[in-house]
């Protein structure tokens, strides 16, 4: 998952995103609200937490130009403990989830992971695809009932890869998904935690479909 944190408290951005790299998110940071706009209309993320009491343009502002734009991703507000108000308005600018400060890091984690769940049209929090299952809400992946060790990026590979399953994803739109910011990588990269994967779970598990990308073959057991 990519998420888009748009916070102006540094401390806290910068706690919230440590925890999610700590669970393998790859994550862009705005301190205001015309940098995050810019970066939510520009770039693709799973998922994006916004601050409501933004510097520069406010967060329900930056959340109604991102609908306006046509920008899907859901959207978790962050609130003042008495922003009843804020709520609402955040709702009706589009918003699909708030947590009311202050909060725990846990939550909000567990509930981006819901959001990216639901998004990609899985109601069901495990995700079965051949002999890998995925727990979205605590984030483990199993082949044959038994974890997997992934490094972050592999892991956000075959988050992706198994949100779609049986389904191709883009070359370039998985790379946008792995790396943060203005990461550039080689052309091999991508093909390089791939080739990783594939030892672990099986190499015909996961499929080269020319000109389209990779798609995770779900009847590989």
């Amino acid at each position: 998952m990519k998420i888009l944190l748009v916070e102006d408290d540094r401390l806290l951005s910068q706690q919230i995103a440590d925890a999610l790299r700590d669970e393998n998110f790859a994550v862009d940071i705005a301190g205001n609200g015309e940098d995050g706009q810019h970066l939510g209309e520009t770039e693709t993320y799973d998922a994006a937490v916004l601050d409501l009491g933004l510097p520069k343009v406010p967060g329900a502002a930056v959340l109604r130009a991102w609908r306006q734009a046509g920008r899907q991703l859901p959207v978790l507000i962050l609130t003042a403990r008495d922003g009843w108000s804020e709520k609402v308005e955040g709702f009706k600018a589009g918003a699909d989830d708030y947590l009311t400060k202050p909060f725990r890091i846990e939550e909000l984690i567990m509930r981006l992971r819901a959001l990216v769940r639901r998004s990609a049209g899985h109601a069901a929090p495990r995700i079965v695809c051949g002999a890998i299952a995925f727990d979205a809400q605590t984030g483990v992946f199993e082949r044959d009932g038994l974890a997997l060790k992934l490094t972050a990026l592999e892991w956000r590979v075959l988050e992706c890869l198994i949100l779609k399953k049986d389904v191709p994803v883009d070359r370039i739109a998985l790379a946008e998904k792995v790396y943060e910011g203005d990461i550039v990588t080689d052309s091999n990269s991508l093909e390089v935690i791939v080739a990783r994967l594939r030892r672990k779970i099986g190499h015909d598990a996961i499929e080269t479909v020319r000109g389209r990308g990779y798609r995770l073959v779900c009847g590989t057991t």
